[in-house]
């Protein structure tokens, strides 16, 4: 029975049998096969079917919720026998906003030293995308913003404000200045995320409420290129003070802090709501909790 709630979790994730059979690792003709004996168990149909997938039928949506939260206790069943007899041991796979990968680094690095029996795998991803992983079980926990937009109901550990500084070649005209407005950006040869992405929507804002409609003559989901496009002259980005840091080190470029007007987003670990967590999720919580910064 679990393996096949698992088919109907991936098939609402994927929206298409042979993707969804695919990342299962089974064929196309074994998850229809699944599927077919789930609906005939429960007694409904749970997918409506055509030459194509067309999505869930109503009992599909709630046989989808129960799935989700079978599938997900008995994952922590098996967690917590594995604690008992093994220690904190297994992966712990974690998505991560561009923005955060290097506090993601330090969190992993951190908490492997304490429990080296844990391997990680972390992902780049939006702050949307976090969500939707996290509800498919598709991760065990995020790094995502705290106090943007809605999470809906999660547990939260709080890591860090993002504070924002401008990347800039030493010769801009404002790479001598100690600090800048978002005032002064206005003109400037922007490179910036993807509209995707929060940190996008956050400084999109912040240029708002500045009176500024800014332009973005080059855009990416990767801070690496956005940086890598400064370094070869002529443009400019934002990115927080940590990951600006971190890829400018070493390069010939000039990182200025903005001025903040309020209290600047919060970020942190988010998982999903459980009581109690696994004990391995339940370590993460707690490494986040020590590595903080307020």
């Amino acid at each position: 029975m679990l393996a096949k709630l698992e088919m109907l979790i991936a098939l609402a994730r994927e929206q298409h049998f042979g993707r969804a059979a695919q990342s299962l690792g089974i064929t196309q003709p074994s998850l229809s096969t699944g599927i077919k004996q789930l609906e005939d168990h429960l007694g409904v149909q749970l997918v409506r079917r055509g030459s194509r997938f067309g999505g869930l039928t109503p009992e599909g949506q709630r046989a989808l919720h129960w799935a989700r939260q079978i599938v997900g206790d008995a994952r922590r069943l098996r967690e917590e026998m594995r604690f008992s007899r093994e220690g904190l041991a297994g992966n712990l796979r974690l998505a991560v906003i561009p923005t955060a990968l290097t506090w993601a680094s330090r969190l992993a690095a951190g908490f492997s030293a304490r429990h080296p029996n844990v391997d990680f795998t972390i992902l780049s991803r939006t702050s949307e995308d976090i969500l939707a992983m996290l509800e498919n079980l598709e991760i065990d926990a995020g790094l995502s913003y705290l106090d943007n937009e809605p999470l809906g109901r999660v547990s939260t550990a709080f890591l860090y404000r993002e504070v924002y500084t401008l990347v800039c070649a030493p010769d801009h005209p404002l790479a001598s200045r100690e600090t800048v407005d978002w005032g002064d950006l206005d003109g400037t040869r922007l490179c910036l995320l993807t509209p995707d992405m929060q940190n996008r929507r956050i400084i999109n804002h912040a240029f708002m409420q500045a009176g500024i409609a800014p332009v973005a003559k080059m855009e990416s989901n990767s801070t690496v290129v956005l940086v890598s496009h400064v370094a070869s002259g002529g443009w400019v980005t934002i990115l927080p003070e940590d990951m600006a840091a971190f890829l400018a080190g070493g390069k010939d470029l000039a990182i200025i802090p903005i001025r903040q007007s309020g209290e600047s987003p919060a970020v942190g670990l988010v998982a999903a709501f459980q009581e109690p967590h696994t004990p391995v999720l339940q370590a993460l919580l707690d490494e986040a909790h020590k590595i903080s910064v307020d």
